[in-house]
């Protein structure tokens, strides 16, 4: 059984992917959160100005949930740009079976931080640009990653729904008109 240490990894871990903790209140900031309402019209669209689509935020976080893993915990061979770690170019990802490839990168590294115990958050591994850090800040890395992006897919399909206003707004709006 994981010690109290990895537990509260392993939490924070789902906590930030997919709102585990919270989920009963519907207020998670969690990437799978954002991600759940994301329709194929918002899956490659980009509002005025932007330059990345949630499709490609979604690569780009899956392709570092998968490097990450594979040197932390892996054989630390995976190379940037291959199918082994990107299987879609940006514009080719069909929404749902990305979905699912993000999914199983979270698992896969979720199944590598059960397997610790708490004395291995302090020992050095390798990272994908060859620098050695401890467990415990590559995994909050990882955490402090995807509430990142959940933000940031957030804040796109807010702007492509033209709603992008904080949500007493939107109570305020309602009321006033009244």
């Amino acid at each position: 059984m994981a010690g109290a240490r990895i537990r509260e990894v392993l939490f924070l871990l789902d906590e930030a992917f997919a709102g585990i903790g919270i989920a009963e209140s519907n207020e998670s900031q969690a990437l799978v959160t954002n991600l759940v309402t994301v329709g194929e019209r918002e899956w490659r669209a980009l509002p005025a100005g932007a330059a990345r689509s949630i499709e490609s935020i979604v690569l780009h976080v899956g392709t570092c949930k998968v490097m990450y893993d594979d040197y932390a915990f892996g054989s630390g061979k995976l190379r940037w740009g291959t199918p082994d770690v990107q299987p879609w170019q940006e514009g080719a990802a069909p929404l749902s079976d990305a979905l699912r490839w993000l999914h199983d990168a979270h698992q896969r590294l979720v199944d590598h931080v059960t397997a610790l115990s708490d004395e291995d958050l302090d020992a050095p591994r390798l990272t994908n640009w060859g620098e050695r850090r401890a467990t415990r800040w590559i995994l909050a890395a990882l955490v402090g990653h995807d509430f990142y992006h959940a933000g940031e897919i957030n804040h796109l399909r807010s702007l492509l729904r033209t709603d992008d206003r904080w949500r007493w707004q939107r109570n305020e709006a309602a009321t006033s008109s009244t």
